[in-house]
């Protein structure tokens, strides 16, 4: 199973990879310590189910970064 990923780009923006984007969404939000409403949200990648539709397979990607 794959594990989530972080990479900090700089202290206002980064990029984060988990099971879903939502997922992903709230651990970017978590490291940079803002809110939704504080930041610009590009999805990079959407998952990827696989077969079966098993979740996981391919993780989701956005990139999180605070709004000026």
């Amino acid at each position: 199973m794959a594990e989530n990923k972080i990479n900090m780009i700089n202290k206002d923006e980064i990029e984060a990879e988990a099971k879903t984007v939502q997922e992903a969404i709230k651990i970017a939000l978590s490291r940079l310590g803002l809110k939704k409403t504080e930041v610009q949200i590009s999805v990079l990648r959407e998952e990827n189910k696989g077969l079966f539709s098993m979740q996981g397979t391919k993780l989701a990607k956005v990139r999180v970064k605070k709004k000026s």
